[in-house]
């Protein structure tokens, strides 16, 4: 299934709801990705997302609370990875969320000195130290229960313009779209030519051309090592795991030939390359 989106009028309508209300809202695509439709953040997540950690944080939470979305319907609440109040819900077509609709950031009512506690226990990681962020911090609007309720059940509501107008519709994948998807959700995976042909039935010999064509050249074992390097990437910044224990979780149980291909396609180690990312400074998270 490929989604197609209205963004011009799906920006128009973000960009009412934040003159009415003063909260942003957004469009995530089915996998938890921004489709960039608001550039109004608030100062804090502003300065979240100018550091490469704090954006990688940033997709990384957007991608982990649409795969745990557990409300039988509606907006699901949390705080997310820094601590700053946020909710989604599912724009659907019949059964299959084509899209997610974010609403956030902001504070709830209780006393802010306590949100800020938590938050600054979440930003260990801030180069400066977290005490950088306490005046944006302060900048959030603070939100009573009964404005939330209100806004996300008029969100709600609206959701059902949002289908209506037809802003989000769902057109089937061609093979390439369909390639490009089971790579970002199987590279973890044990992959083979044989395996992805009968997965998608599509031919080996078209797949390999599929893959030629995806990548610019590259064969399909080569770009499911990209797919896994660039993971792996992300994992060797956003988490302190071993480096051993990244290779398995993106599909690489040999260390010795991790490295050797993570070093062919970056130039680096793996370790080399997680303290460069980190500015030569320990990490944790």
């Amino acid at each position: 299934m490929n989604i197609l989106f209205d963004e011009e009028q799906l920006r128009k309508l973000i960009a009412n709801l934040n003159v009415l209300t003063g909260l942003p809202a957004n469009i995530l695509d089915p996998e938890g990705r921004d489709i960039n439709l608001f550039r109004g953040h608030p100062p804090f997540c502003r300065m979240i997302n100018d550091l490469p950690e704090g954006h990688e944080r940033c997709v990384a939470c957007d991608m982990c609370k649409i795969k745990h979305y557990s409300a039988e319907k509606g907006f699901q609440f949390y705080r997310c990875h820094v601590g700053v109040c946020e909710a989604i819900m599912p724009l659907y077509d019949k059964n299959h969320p084509l899209a997610y609709l974010a609403v956030g950031c902001y504070l709830d009512d209780s006393p802010m000195e306590e949100q800020w506690e938590y938050t600054r226990s979440q930003l260990d990681w801030w180069p400066g130290g977290p005490d950088e962020l306490k005046e944006a911090f302060f900048q959030f609007r603070q939100c009573s229960q009964k404005e939330i309720q209100a806004y996300t059940e008029t969100l709600e509501a609206l959701s059902a313009y949002i289908q209506l107008k037809g802003m989000i519709l769902a057109t089937e994948q061609t093979d390439l779209q369909k390639l490009e998807l089971y790579l970002d959700e199987h590279y973890m995976e044990k992959l083979s030519l044989a395996s992805i042909s009968q997965h998608l039935h599509i031919g080996r010999t078209k797949l390999c051309a599929l893959a030629k064509e995806l990548s610019g050249g590259q064969t399909l074992s080569e770009l499911i090592a990209q797919r896994r390097i660039s993971a792996a990437k992300r994992l060797l910044v956003q988490s302190s795991l071993p480096i051993s224990a990244v290779a398995e979780q993106v599909g690489i149980s040999d260390y010795n030939y991790f490295s050797k291909v993570f070093r062919s396609m970056t130039g680096t180690t793996p370790s080399a390359f997680r303290k460069q990312a980190r500015g030569g400074t320990p990490h944790t998270v």
